[in-house]
C-alpha cells in the first residue's frame, strides 16, 4: 500500500514537530485498517490471513546448521571430484573429441554423474531426498564445469 501525501505534509516532516504529524497518520492508518477487519484482534498484521498459504519457517538449532554445512562442503567435493575423474576418462577416451559433438559427450557425463551420486551420496551418509532440484543441478552443474576444466587443461 502506498501512501501519497501533500506537499505540505512532507515539509512538516522535515522539522521536528512534523515528526507527530507523521506519527498521528500512521497511526490513524494502522487503526484504519484494524476497523475494515473484524479478526485483528487475534492477527497483528490484518494483510496477512491465516491458513493456507502461510509458510513457516523453522529455526535451526546451531548443530543443525553446522551439519548441513559440512553436508554441503562434503556434496561440493563429492561433485568436484567426480567432474575430475570425468574429465580425466573424457580426455583418454575422446582426446580432442573432433568425430564427436561435444555436448553428446557432456549429456553423457551428467546423466552417469548423476546416477553415480545417487550411489555415493548414501554411502557417506547424506540425505539425497532433501536435495530437490535446485542441489541436483548445483552438484551436476560442478561436475560438468570440473570436467570441463580439468579436460581443457589436458588438451593444453
Amino acid at each position: 500500500m502506498s501512501k501519497q501525501y501533500s506537499k505540505s505534509k512532507k515539509d512538516k516532516r522535515k522539522n521536528t514537530a512534523g515528526a507527530a504529524d507523521v506519527d498521528d497518520n500512521a497511526s490513524a492508518d494502522a487503526n484504519a485498517n484494524s476497523n475494515s477487519n473484524p479478526d485483528s484482534d487475534s492477527n497483528p498484521n490484518p494483510n496477512i490471513k491465516p491458513g493456507k498459504g502461510i509458510i513457516t519457517i523453522k529455526e535451526r538449532t546451531p548443530e543443525e546448521r553446522k551439519k548441513n554445512h559440512i553436508e554441503g562442503i562434503i556434496k561440493t567435493v563429492v561433485a568436484s571430484m567426480v567432474g575430475i575423474v570425468a574429465g580425466f576418462i573424457s580426455f583418454n577416451q575422446f582426446g580432442t573429441a573432433e568425430d564427436t559433438t561435444w555436448y553428446a559427450i557432456l549429456t553423457i557425463i551428467a546423466v552417469l554423474a548423476y546416477y553415480a551420486q545417487r550411489l555415493i551420496f548414501p554411502a557417506i551418509k547424506i540425505n539425497t531426498k532433501e536435495f530437490g532440484l535446485k542441489g541436483w543441478f548445483y552438484v551436476e552443474f560442478l561436475v560438468i564445469d570440473f570436467c570441463l576444466v580439468t579436460w581443457i587443461l589436458l588438451l593444453n
